[in-house]
């Protein structure tokens, strides 16, 4: 499994509550792009439309932009997921307050994949309460070992 591209921040400022893998709708230029590591998931989210889910947001620059002058980088990219799947997604993201966040542009096999998470963000006074926990942790680990 290589990682092409991962969004860092979505596990500080959000609460990850659930982790799902999806299949995506990408052009052939797209593929190549991801694969050179150029993706750039940062900024962007996972939103239904008509009963099938986009990601939105994304950066994938042309391969070769010479040879590309009608593409668009942020375009919507349908994500390829199960019927049950997307029925359980749709009811979960009707809940106030939660979203899907995409964390991880990875292969599986042969094909492009990406893991996305339904997450509710985090206020500050949760941040810093995490940290605090996690310098804690760090001074412990320090003592005894």
């Amino acid at each position: 499994m290589t990682i092409f591209s991962e969004n860092r921040k979505a596990g500080f400022n959000y609460e990850l509550l659930e982790k799902f893998e999806a299949g995506i709708s990408l052009l052939g230029q797209e593929v190549k792009s991801i694969k050179l590591g150029r993706a750039n998931l940062a900024g962007s989210y996972v939103i239904p439309k008509k009963q099938e889910f986009f990601l939105v947001g994304c950066h994938i620059p042309p391969y070769q932009p010479k040879n590309a002058p009608d593409y668009w980088p942020q375009r919507d990219r349908k994500l390829l997921l199960t019927k049950k799947e997307l029925s359980y997604l749709l009811g979960r993201i009707s809940h106030k307050g939660l979203t899907l966040l995409p964390l991880k542009l990875y292969t599986n096999g042969r094909l492009i994949k990406l893991e996305f998470a339904l997450a509710k963000i985090l206020k500050k006074w949760d941040k810093r309460e995490n940290i605090k926990k996690r310098e804690m942790d760090r001074e412990i680990k320090r003592s005894l070992g």
